[in-house]
């Protein structure tokens, strides 16, 4: 398990849910890892699970909505390890039921795009000459499938996720050069310790009955995505968007209903 053998890496948003699921993985692959966020106590908690199974890892404060906050974590990242290779920016405001266009204030859309664009903005802006300095570097944001389609609500969301999916490739084209790659993961429907009790059965019923495997996907299926992208393995591939959702957006939007049709067309 020494896929990120020696890499430093960052994992913003990693004191619950999908970045505790990276971040852990992260440490068993060999990488030493900055667990990140605002809740110090949670934070620990991660760090100490990965440190119980023979990892490193360590804690600093950050919030995604802050500038200064995210200069701090970069620097102080390069002066207790020497460099940083991966950047996972994970961190959002998740708020997937912000509403309509005609229901959304500018107060609500800036918020939402202050963490999910201008925050995953910066920490690229602020990561970028030290990984030139090192020779280069892995960046993977993680987006949504709500960028995939218009929805009913989750506008504000949406648009600013998609904003991601643009930032993602624009990086990868601008710095390619200097062997820093960007990447861009979209989870699906991923059911996590924290989520699960929120999760409505009903929504849950829609998704599994459009999800092409047979189960709800989990932080570990983000993870690994995101190992593949952190290490060399992927040294070639770049600028991409992928989803991971277990074939929920391969398929035109009325397979569901023929599944319980029984019937492959009308």
């Amino acid at each position: 398990m020494d896929r990120l053998k020696d890499k430093v890496a960052i994992v913003t948003g990693s004191t619950s849910g999908i970045g505790v699921g990276i971040a852990q993985l992260f440490a068993a692959e060999g990488a030493k890892v900055v667990i990140c966020g605002r809740r110090e106590a949670k934070g620990q908690a991660v760090v100490d699970s990965i440190t119980k199974e023979g990892g490193e890892a360590s804690y600093h404060f950050m919030d995604i909505t802050a500038t200064d906050s995210i200069e701090a974590l970069i620097k102080d990242t390069v002066e207790k390890y020497g460099k940083v290779d991966i950047l996972v920016n994970n961190a959002a405001n998740v708020a997937l039921k912000d509403g309509r266009v005609d229901e959304l204030t500018l107060d609500m859309w800036d918020g939402i795009f202050q963490s999910d664009v201008r925050g995953t903005f910066y920490a690229i802006k602020c990561v970028l000459p030290y990984m030139t300095e090192n020779g280069g570097g892995s960046i993977i944001n993680i987006g949504s499938m709500a960028s995939c389609g218009g929805d009913l609500g989750s506008t504000a969301y949406a648009c600013a996720k998609a904003g991601v999916d643009m930032l993602t490739k624009s990086t990868a084209l601008q710095y390619g050069k200097s062997n820093i790659r960007c990447n861009c993961v979209r989870p699906g429907l991923i059911v996590t310790p924290e989520n699960e009790a929120n999760v409505p059965q009903v929504l849950k019923d829609i998704f599994l009955n459009n999800i092409m495997v047979n189960r709800y996907g989990c932080p570990k299926d983000i993870a690994n995505m995101c190992v593949y992208l952190a290490s060399d393995e992927s040294e070639y591939f770049t600028g991409q968007v992928v989803t991971v959702d277990g074939g929920l957006n391969a398929h035109v939007s009325t397979v569901g209903q023929f599944k319980e049709m029984k019937s492959r067309t009308w």
